[in-house]
């Protein structure tokens, strides 16, 4: 048995036909973990879909009821990028519902995992880039409403920045401090990446990091606490340093509860959405340093999946459950 929960449900699959998102992505990292016996049926757990009071702690009433009745505009269909149907509002439901109880388990046992989730394109009041619902944001506020946790923190390692999350904890993520000094505010282009950080004046409760290809979806950024935008073709050790070097800012000036760790399987060489250039043992040493971290400063993991597009479906399956392994790996000694 693994030392935590992996939340999953046959029901993620979401309804959406021919599209670059493979719709049967959980269920094959489902039945990867099975059959190579990295898990037991034991350590799976079925959530419960989120209450319409739970979606609202993020999304407005106005958005969350034409998703409920079906009267999205063609224009906010088409931001969306994935055919609306009732069956794909109970996906996403159920991928929020899967995040909290994901975050609940989290706070019990060090790290749990949803298999699925991470849609952090989505807005307060509408859908972007396959992303319904933000479940992530869902699940932190309503830990918050339960009194569970009082600060998070969002590392978000897809290889699309995270608009979404960085739109909706604007105002609690503020403004984060200076990197250290060999990485100024004022640096210029270099090799590796630049770093932004966001506009407002205080760090409040969600505290958000978005690692990501700069030259690639979404066309706007705003701004997280800090934004590492890096050039195309950025490797292993270019990737993993400015990982760490954020993570050493963000937890110098941050505490928090819970991190929901984002960890996109799209930052791989051969993935078609994407123009990093990270190997596979790359990402799961991404993983490795992510996790490390956070029990070093005894702070849960809760973590999503996100994006994953490889040429070959059976890579992204890999690079997900590859992130499975590295937890075992570190919360398991």
């Amino acid at each position: 048995m693994l030392p935590f929960k992996l939340v999953y449900s046959d029901d993620y699959y979401l309804p959406i036909g021919a599209h670059v998102f493979p719709a049967q992505i959980y269920r094959a990292v489902h039945e990867r973990l099975l059959a190579d016996g990295t898990a037991s049926a034991r350590d799976f757990l079925e959530p419960k879909p989120a209450a319409d009071s739970d979606i609202l702690l993020v999304h407005t009433p106005a958005y969350v009821e034409k998703l409920k009745n079906g009267t999205l505009s063609p224009q906010e269909e088409a931001l969306m990028e994935v055919p609306y149907s009732a069956a794909l509002v109970r996906a996403f439901w159920l991928a929020a519902g899967g995040s909290i109880l994901a975050g609940e388990c989290a706070l019990r046992d060090g790290i749990s995992f949803n298999i699925g989730g991470g849609f952090h394109h989505a807005f307060p009041d509408h859908g972007e880039g396959f992303c319904m619902i933000h479940d992530v944001a869902v699940a932190i506020r309503r830990l918050q409403k339960d009194g569970k946790i009082r600060r998070a923190m969002a590392v978000d390692c897809d290889v699309h920045q995270g608009n979404g999350t960085a739109a909706i904890f604007a105002q609690s993520a503020g403004r984060a401090a200076p990197l250290p000094s060999s990485f100024p505010v004022s640096m210029p282009e270099s090799p590796m990446g630049k770093v932004k950080r966001g506009a407002g004046e205080e760090i409040g409760d969600v505290f958000t990091i978005s690692l990501h290809q700069e030259n690639n979806y979404p066309a706007v950024k705003p701004p997280s606490s800090i934004d590492v935008n890096l050039p195309d073709g950025t490797g292993d050790e270019e990737y993993m340093h400015w990982l760490d070097n954020a993570l050493s800012s963000a937890f110098r000036q941050f505490s928090p509860d819970l991190l929901c760790y984002v960890a996109g399987a799209d930052p791989y060489r051969e993935d078609q959405l994407g123009g990093l250039s990270l190997s596979m043992a790359g990402l799961k040493r991404r993983d490795e340093l992510v996790f490390s971290v956070a029990r070093t400063k005894g702070v849960p993991v809760m973590v999503t999946y996100a994006g994953g597009y490889a040429r070959k479906v059976a890579d992204t399956v890999s690079i997900h459950c590859n992130t499975v392994v590295a937890a075992k790996e570190i919360f398991g000694k």
